[in-house]
């Protein structure tokens, strides 16, 4: 078992524990609420512009040529995602411009942005990792468990999307190949499953 493989199985109660938070209940069964939504889009926005920026952190120490080509394809790829919150904006009339993070997003970026400062690739891929597969995880569970069509629809679909699945991949591949198994990596990957599940449960419905 890959380290990627087995950071994931260890990690699988998050995992669980995030599928189950009000936010990603309702959205699955399409009853959460448009300003709740509204609010998500704008702090994932906001974390997203600082996920492009750990990515761009870790091109620039990337050690081979390998490196550098995936992690540039995984920056396309989020800044594939930042178009698919552009078009939430325009029509459901979001401000992206002036967000003001809450704790749980400030949290989470801060985090990010520290390791990829202070840490070498392999650590911040410990970091990153878990946002990617985590989303594909969701989109893919809620995609299987659909009885119907929900008004979240494309939320759905973008995660559940072979392409999506390439880019956890081919992160978990870089993770693999940099990270070094030991406690550290394990604690970073965790810390970041953590904070996925609160940054879920920040945007519980009011």
């Amino acid at each position: 078992m890959s380290l990627s493989q087995r950071l994931w199985r260890e990690n699988q109660d998050l995992a669980r524990e995030a599928r189950e938070t009000a936010f990603v209940r309702e959205l699955a069964d399409g009853s959460l609420p448009e300003p709740t939504f509204r609010g998500y889009v704008a702090q994932d926005a906001y974390f997203l512009e600082a996920f492009t920026r750990g990515y761009a952190l870790a091109l620039g120490r990337s050690p081979d040529r390998e490196g550098l080509r995936d992690f540039f394809d995984l920056l396309s790829g989020v800044l594939g995602e930042l178009k698919l919150h552009a078009s939430y904006a325009a029509r459901l009339q979001i401000d992206l411009r002036n967000v003001q993070p809450d704790q749980a997003t400030l949290s989470y970026t801060d985090f990010l942005l520290a390791t990829a400062a202070l840490s070498d690739v392999g650590e911040t891929c410990a970091a990153i990792t878990p946002c990617m597969r985590l989303y594909a995880y969701l989109g893919q569970t809620l995609r299987d468990e659909q009885t119907g069509s929900s008004p979240y629809q494309e939320w759905i679909d973008t995660y559940a999307a072979p392409e999506f699945e390439d880019l956890a991949q081919t992160l978990e591949r870089l993770l693999d190949r940099y990270a070094t198994d030991n406690p550290r990596v394990a604690a970073i990957y965790r810390r970041a499953m953590r904070l996925e599940v609160a940054f879920f449960e920040a945007h519980a419905p009011t």
